[in-house]
């Protein structure tokens, strides 16, 4: 086996650990298994609906293609993995929310450790489960409002409820297994592979136009050009840090004294990672599929409001993504904690006084560095859509302004998994030598 002698592995290394390595073979099958499953059950089609009426319907629908992105084209095809994660991603929204308003909560958080873990994680199923259930009944309204149904009635309206709900737990499972045995974040694979799937219909549409409208050619290249020099800062500020230097006290264990040792405190540009883009959009779709599901005349104009494509939803969209940015913030970091923990090691900031001091001192950084990978974030939003627009090639539509960055972030985190594993099947293998 060829090991690398820095502390990251070689592709060489990483490649042969995935293919050797039955420990990281396995999670890579049943990962790669999972994520086949889920995308086939897509194609599976729900039962009474008349998919001729029903595709013409959702053919120029702002709010289903955008919510196709996070189902991978489910609900357009209208398959009984329909929903896919979103009933998960909104019930984690709601539970984190509670988490940090509700003091019985927050204590099962922090301080019952993994037995509360399981009990929050719980709790998000049963919201999940409810979650689905309303979702689900406000398609099978909608279904019928638009006379896609074959035969209308409480019946159909209960038989797709219990086939959309059902399949929303089955892929809410499928990412959690995911995450146990499986590689990287499930509900975030889960999210990544449904965005890669509609990627080779955009680049065929992309291409198409481009063969069709010769002046088009220009506004395709520059698209392209803005697409990998985000990638490119996202990766950057991705990985991006703040060290904040720490000084550890001289200390004296029996007859050796230990001398003062030097150490950083990394503090991430983007704590949240894509979560926070991923909340944002969520939020946002949430009224706009109200609104586009039921045929009540202000909730249509609210839907009209929040439609990607509008200004008041990019407005509203870059407030909600410098919201959560924060809010994930606090939730990952805490200075006062921090603080308390330097103080305990009897380690310092140099020039800051311990306790309150120091506390202060890290929440100020933080609330910097956490604008700014918000402003960024904001930046992978907006820019995109505004290239589209002043190009007029829309073909891209949604993958710039959410997906880039979850497609990114995901890969980022999948693969720093990957090399951890492969660090530890390295240590292992120089254990038993």
């Amino acid at each position: 086996m060829v090991v690398s002698k820095g502390k990251n592995p070689t592709p060489q290394e990483t490649f042969l650990q995935m293919a050797q390595a039955a420990g990281l073979r396995d999670r890579l099958l049943i990962t790669m298994g999972i994520l086949v499953l889920i995308r086939l059950g897509i194609y599976l089609p729900l039962p009474g609906v008349d998919r001729q009426i029903f595709g013409e319907v959702v053919k120029n629908n702002a709010v289903v293609n955008f919510l196709d992105i996070f189902s991978g084209g489910g609900l357009s095809l209208l398959g009984i993995f329909a929903l896919g994660i979103i009933p998960f991603i909104n019930a984690s929204i709601i539970l984190q929310l509670l988490t940090a308003a509700l003091p019985t909560l927050e204590n099962l958080q922090k301080n019952e450790g993994e037995a509360g873990r399981r009990k929050i994680s719980q709790y998000t199923r049963y919201v999940a489960l409810g979650w689905a259930l309303i979702q689900s009944l406000g398609i099978s309204f909608w279904i019928q409002g638009v006379g896609a149904a074959t035969q209308p009635g409480p019946a159909f309206m209960i038989e797709t409820m219990l086939a959309l709900s059902a399949g929303s737990m089955f892929v809410m499972w499928a990412g959690e297994v995911i995450t146990e045995k499986g590689v990287g974040n499930g509900a975030s694979l889960l999210i990544f592979i449904s965005i890669v799937a509609g990627l080779p219909r955009s680049l065929g549409n992309t291409i198409a136009l481009a063969q069709q409208d010769s002046s088009r050619v220009g506004g395709v290249i520059l698209l392209m050009v803005i697409f990998l020099v985000m990638i490119v800062g996202i990766v950057f500020v991705q990985e991006g840090t703040r060290r904040i230097p720490i000084v550890s006290a001289r200390r004296q264990v029996g007859r050796k004294q230990f001398r003062e040792q030097a150490s950083y405190l990394p503090l991430k540009l983007n704590q949240g990672n894509v979560m926070p883009i991923i909340f944002a959009s969520s939020v946002l779709i949430l009224p706009a599929s109200i609104g586009q599901f039921s045929n009540n005349p202000v909730l249509a104009n609210i839907a009209n409001f929040l439609s990607p494509n509008s200004w008041g939803y990019v407005v509203l969209y870059l407030l909600l993504i410098l919201g959560f940015s924060y809010f994930y913030s606090s939730l990952i970091v805490n200075p006062v904690d921090l603080a308390q923990n330097l103080k305990k090691m009897g380690s310092s900031i140099p020039g800051i006084r311990p306790g309150k001091t120091t506390s202060e001192y890290i929440a100020g950084v933080l609330n910097r560095l956490t604008f700014l990978g918000a402003v960024f974030l904001g930046a992978v939003a907006v820019i995109p859509t505004a290239i589209e627009r002043a190009t007029g090639v829309t073909t891209f539509s949604g993958i710039g302004a959410t997906s880039l960055l979850i497609l990114v972030g995901v890969a980022i985190e999948t693969s720093k998994q990957i090399q951890t594993y492969v660090i530890s099947q390295r240590y292992e293998g120089m254990v038993k030598q």
